[in-house]
C-alpha cells in the first residue's frame, strides 16, 4: 500500500515541476487527495457498501471540488492538477498514466432519459494508458479515446479518437491522424499540440488564404499579358498609319 502511495506523490512530482516535496503534494495538492479518497471509496463500492462509498466520495468532492464516483475504475500513476471541476462518471475506464487537468468532465451523452434503463450500462469514456486531457474538455459517451492521444483544451469530444492523435475544437476533430511518433510520446501540458496549426478551422481558412493569392497572382499575370497584346496592336496600328501616309506623301511628288 505504502508503496502504491509513494508511487502516486512521484507521478504527481514528474508532471509538475511547482511540486517540490512528497510532503507538499500529500498536503497540498487536491488531486492527490481526492484519488486517496477514490481509492478506498472504490474499494467499499465493489463490496456493495455502495451509501457509504458515496458518502467519502462526496467528502472529497467538498474538500477538493474533484468529483468521482467511487464506481469509476482508475488505474496506476494517475494525475490530476489543479482539479477544481473535475467531473468523472460512474463507469469511466482510466489507464495508467492520464493526466487531467481542471474542469474536465467525463460524462454521459443522456443521463436525464430513461434514467431507469442506463443502470449498470457503460455509459462514460474509457481513457486509455497515457492519454492526456487538456482543461475544459468534455469526453462524453461510452466512446474510447486511446493510447497516448491528446485532448485539447475545451475540446468537446463524443466520438472515439484513434491512438496518439490530438484532438481540438467543437466537436472535437483529429488534426495528426498520423502521428510520427506512436509510442512513447513526451508530455505535453494541457494536452495541446505543439509546432503546428492545431486548429481545423485555422487550416482551412489559410488553405483559402493561400488560393487567393494563387488566384490573384494568375489573375495579374493575364491582365499583363492582355495589356501587352493591347500595346502590341497598337503599335502595329502606328506604324501601319505611318506606312500609309509616306506611300501618300511620295505618291503625291
Amino acid at each position: 500500500m505504502f508503496d502504491r502511495i509513494k508511487a502516486e506523490i512521484d507521478a504527481t512530482m514528474a508532471r509538475d515541476p511547482a511540486a517540490r516535496s512528497r510532503l507538499e503534494v500529500v498536503l497540498c495538492y487536491p488531486g492527490f487527495q481526492v484519488l486517496m479518497l477514490h481509492r478506498l471509496a472504490n474499494r467499499l463500492w465493489k463490496r456493495d457498501w455502495h451509501l457509504l462509498s458515496r458518502s467519502i466520495s462526496h467528502i472529497g468532492r467538498i474538500v477538493t471540488g474533484i468529483e468521482i464516483h467511487p464506481g469509476a475504475t482508475i488505474g496506476k500513476d494517475f494525475f490530476i492538477d489543479h482539479g477544481m471541476g473535475v467531473v468523472i462518471g460512474e463507469t469511466s475506464i482510466i489507464g495508467d498514466n492520464v493526466t487531467l487537468y481542471h474542469g474536465v468532465t467525463l460524462g454521459g451523452v443522456a443521463p436525464s432519459v430513461d434514467s431507469d434503463a442506463q443502470r449498470g450500462v457503460k455509459r462514460h469514456p474509457t481513457l486509455e494508458c497515457g492519454v492526456i486531457v487538456g482543461s475544459g474538455a468534455q469526453i462524453l459517451g461510452p466512446i474510447t479515446v486511446a493510447r497516448c492521444a491528446r485532448i485539447g483544451a475545451n475540446a468537446v469530444v463524443t466520438k472515439d479518437v484513434p491512438r496518439c492523435a490530438t484532438v481540438v475544437g467543437i466537436p472535437g476533430k483529429v488534426v495528426n491522424p498520423k502521428p510520427s511518433v506512436v509510442d512513447d510520446q513526451p508530455f505535453v501540458a494541457y494536452g495541446t499540440p505543439t509546432g503546428d496549426i492545431p486548429d481545423p478551422v485555422a487550416r482551412t481558412l489559410e488553405g483559402l488564404l493561400n488560393e487567393v493569392q494563387s488566384l490573384r497572382q494568375r489573375l495579374n499575370t493575364l491582365e499583363g499579358q492582355e495589356d501587352y497584346q493591347k500595346n502590341l496592336l497598337h503599335k502595329k496600328s502606328d506604324a501601319t498609319k505611318t506606312e500609309e501616309l509616306v506611300k501618300d506623301k511620295t505618291s503625291g511628288k
